[in-house]
């Protein structure tokens, strides 16, 4: 009972209810990337995406990005990009996480300057 709460009411908790019946009768299923995350179009060429868990718009890789903005590129013939071994896996935005980045090498140099104002 609860999910199906949080379906009708939530957009942060994957799909909403309205966003799974246009799936349903309009969408078709384009490709899917790595992370899970499903991507759809319409007659209309309107493009959409359902993300496998979170919904952070920094999860779609490289790949998809200049589909859903209606780029050209040749991910459009081809999904499945071919990476070289000295590409980096796509990561989502970290900021405000232990895994940020900083400039300073050391990672405490922001917490010191606020521990200032705390006293």
């Amino acid at each position: 009972m609860l999910t199906l709460f949080k379906k009708i009411f939530t957009w942060w908790n994957r799909d909403t209810f309205g966003t799974r019946i246009k799936t349903i009768l309009f969408g078709k299923l384009v490709g899917k990337d790595s992370f899970g995350n499903k991507y759809y179009e319409n007659k209309s060429g309107k493009r959409w995406v359902i993300y496998s868990d979170e919904i952070d718009a920094s999860k779609i890789p490289v790949e998809w990005f200049s589909w859903m903005h209606h780029t050209p590129n040749k991910i459009e013939k081809n999904h499945d990009l071919k990476k070289y071994n000295w590409q980096k896996p796509h990561r989502p935005n970290l900021t405000g996480t232990d895994s940020a980045y900083y400039p300073n090498k050391e990672k405490n140099a922001a917490e010191k300057k606020y521990r200032i104002w705390k006293n």
